[in-house]
């Protein structure tokens, strides 16, 4: 029996919850990674991570080159950010940022010669191997690698995990269960073995020697591209226990505590993290971009993205740089079909609308997709049910129609009693909700008025 066939006899594996939107992947899953065209001029904001802003390092008129670190990190949740071109710092100032609101951003303008950083220089496999823990660390945290699933979790601080937390999983995130986008599918695709190579070098990091990609079974070429290569090297890598697992499909199965819970049956608790379960989760895109800091010592310039939808005339995956505008983006695809009705930055159930074209990706740009206006309907809320599919679809075991109603109400406090910081803002609640109450808009307000409280 094949290495394929064994693990898929013992059934992929799934978690509680969850719904099943349409996958509407189709547009895009079989179309190679094609490299975006030079941007004339990149907005680059100093926010593109969860945790402190980046501290400027130029001024305006300063000269850069590609991969030149422009900003540092502004604390240890943090990190740093580099010149995705060659050209001239325009300005410094507050910029239009798809998460919502305005960002300090630093704007270049390209010199067209997109020339590299001399900082920028391959290691040798024998430089490679030598490295210690320590070391890949330091040159992840340098490279300004966060999270390339969508939550821009500055990756170093997931490789040191305190003293007091025994990781004995790596989890790699190969679901992509988010609908229309397919980035981290190609890239699975077509950088399987430095995918493989990242993987090593984050068990190394983390000192780890088991390791599972979770892919959901839609993906099947891509679960057989990593068994392939990892049967390859089998003789070389004995000493690490490496397994692909086969996963229902499912949203939200790509959440970091939903998947730890579909490959270990562990649950994260309640206000904790992987690590308090012995796991630590990394997106498929995160290992690529570890083995190309370690190999080239390339920083988080560019990253793969999905531009789709019915609203596009040729939707696409591209290689783009950071800091290029949406605009030339849908330009490249051939425009827009019809009307657009609505973009949304990231997918269609945790993305956020755009009420404008001249947004910058950032590191945890995944995709836009864009609606034509024909097909966008407007949700006219209705009086709760009480038909608990919500509570149903909920991953998190939570209440959420109790959570919105607190958090319009103004409860904040009584809502983060029953649990509201432990939502993931997936939104199956608001997919599955028959009387089309917005409740995950809800939710991601309560919490922010809680935060704020609390700050």
């Amino acid at each position: 029996m094949s290495i394929l066939s064994a693990l898929f006899r013992k059934g992929p594996l799934s978690f509680p919850g969850g719904v099943h939107p349409p996958e509407m992947k189709s547009l895009t899953a079989e179309k190679e990674v094609q490299v975006a065209e030079l941007p004339s001029e990149v907005v680059i904001p100093l926010s593109q991570h969860i945790g402190w802003p980046s501290k400027v390092l130029v001024e305006v008129g300063d000269k850069v080159l590609k991969g030149q670190k422009i900003g540092e990190a502004g604390g240890f949740i943090s990190a740093a950010i580099h010149a995705s071109i060659s050209g001239t710092v325009k300005s410094i100032e507050p910029f239009i940022h798809p998460s919502g609101g305005k960002s300090d951003a630093v704007i270049i303008t390209s010199d067209g010669e997109d020339k590299l950083h001399e900082s920028l220089v391959a290691r040798t496999d024998e430089e490679i191997a030598a490295l210690s823990a320590e070391d890949i660390r330091n040159i992840v945290q340098e490279a300004g690698i966060v999270g390339l699933g969508g939550a821009a979790f500055p990756t170093h601080v997931k490789l040191s995990p305190p003293p007091d937390k025994k990781i004995e999983n790596l989890i790699l995130n190969g679901a992509e269960c988010e609908p229309y986008l397919t980035c981290d599918y190609r890239v699975m695709m077509e950088y399987t073995s430095e995918i493989i190579g990242g993987i090593f070098l984050i068990m190394k990091a983390l000192g780890v020697s088991r390791g599972r990609i979770g892919i959901e079974i839609n993906k099947r070429a891509a679960g057989r591209k990593f068994l392939d290569q990892l049967d390859t090297m089998a003789d070389s890598k004995n000493d690490l226990d490496l397994e692909v697992v086969p996963l229902y499909v499912k949203y939200p199965q790509g959440a970091e505590k939903n998947l730890i819970y579909a490959l270990t049956g562990q649950e994260v608790p309640s206000g904790g993290l992987p690590m308090d379960v012995g796991c630590v989760v990394q997106n498929v895109g995160t290992a690529l971009a570890v083995w190309e800091a370690v190999r080239y010592n390339k920083p988080l310039y560019e990253r793969v993205m999905t531009i789709t939808g019915y609203g596009i005339k040729t939707p696409r995956n591209l290689l783009v740089r950071v800091g290029t505008m949406f605009s030339d983006l849908v330009r490249q695809c051939g425009g827009f079909r019809g009307t657009p009705g609505k973009i949304i930055s990231g997918g269609p159930m945790m993305g956020i609308a755009q009420y404008t074209t001249d947004f910058p990706v950032i590191k945890g740009t995944s995709g836009a997709v864009v609606f034509p206006v024909e097909v966008v309907k407007e949700r006219q809320e209705m009086p709760c049910v009480r038909c608990a599919r919500c509570v149903d679809a909920c991953p998190a075991y939570l209440l959420p129609t109790t959570l919105a109603r607190l958090a319009k109400k103004r409860r904040f406090e009584e809502a983060g009693d029953m649990g509201l910081n432990d939502c993931v803002e997936c939104g199956s609640c608001t997919f599955i909700c028959p009387a089309r109450i917005p409740i995950v808009q809800w939710i991601k307000h309560g919490k922010m008025e809680l935060k704020n409280a609390k700050s």
